[in-house]
């Protein structure tokens, strides 16, 4: 009887530290891709993401913890070692990432572009000889790798330390994500450089990486998104940020 008590009590303080656990998601972003995810003056996590996050958390009546910043290579390896629950963090959906993660609907559109400085006279489909740069492990480098030949091709850590080598000059184009860019461009920092040729349409969607044990978080992701989508809530956010629907 003892045992049986003993063991009842376990199953008892389980359910309990489960119940706790559910009325918590933990949100792991990069911190390092405005204007979706930086980090502010006072250490804390901003941006259309953390937005999105927050939304969605408070249509499932879930407490949200960010957990930032995050580096970029090896933030689904801290997913899949249960250091958060979820990653919201402009991630493309791409086949290669659904080997270790499953993702929810997609929460956003993207097309990649180029950015080169204004008066460079660069021609998006001359770059034989070029340094072109782009950020690490996204859409992105991928294009340049697999597209561009003949190139000097530049692989950065972050978004923010390609922008500054092409502020700087020791690039001559930036492959980027369009809205990063579109909003980095309106910036100090961006006012001399412009976007060279047209959008490059990859099909790329952003989704919210989950672990694939995680079946019913997922599911509860995608119906609060078409929530939100639905009662303005994400209609909000957006025009924070782009006047222009980014769903």
């Amino acid at each position: 009887m003892k045992k049986i008590a003993i063991a009842l009590a376990g199953v008892l303080a389980l359910g309990v530290a489960t119940a706790q656990a559910a009325d918590k998601v933990r949100i792991g972003t990069e911190g390092a891709y405005p204007p979706f995810n930086n980090i502010d003056k006072d250490g804390k996590a901003t941006g259309f993401d953390i937005d999105i996050a927050n939304a969605l958390c408070a249509e499932m009546k879930v407490e949200c913890e960010i957990v930032a910043p995050l580096e970029w290579d090896s933030i689904i390896i801290g997913l899949n070692k249960k250091k958060y629950d979820a990653i919201v963090a402009s991630m493309s959906i791409t086949e290669e990432r659904k080997k270790a993660v499953n993702f929810t609907d997609p929460y956003y559109s993207n097309n990649l572009t180029m950015v080169a400085k204004k008066g460079s006279g660069i021609d998006p489909t001359k770059l034989a000889g070029k340094s072109v740069g782009a950020q690490r492990a996204t859409i992105a480098a991928n294009y340049v790798t697999d597209n561009m030949k003949d190139v000097d091709v530049k692989l950065y850590d972050t978004q923010e330390n390609a922008y500054l080598d092409l502020a700087s000059g020791r690039v001559d184009v930036l492959v980027s994500d369009k809205l990063p860019a579109y909003d980095w461009l309106r910036s100090d920092a961006g006012k001399d450089f412009e976007f060279v040729g047209d959008a490059i349409d990859v099909n790329d969607k952003i989704g919210i990486a989950i672990r694939k044990s995680d079946e019913d978080l997922r599911a509860k992701f995608n119906e609060a998104l078409k929530a939100i989508v639905a009662n303005g809530t994400y209609e909000k956010i957006n025009a924070k940020y782009f006047p222009f629907s980014i769903y």
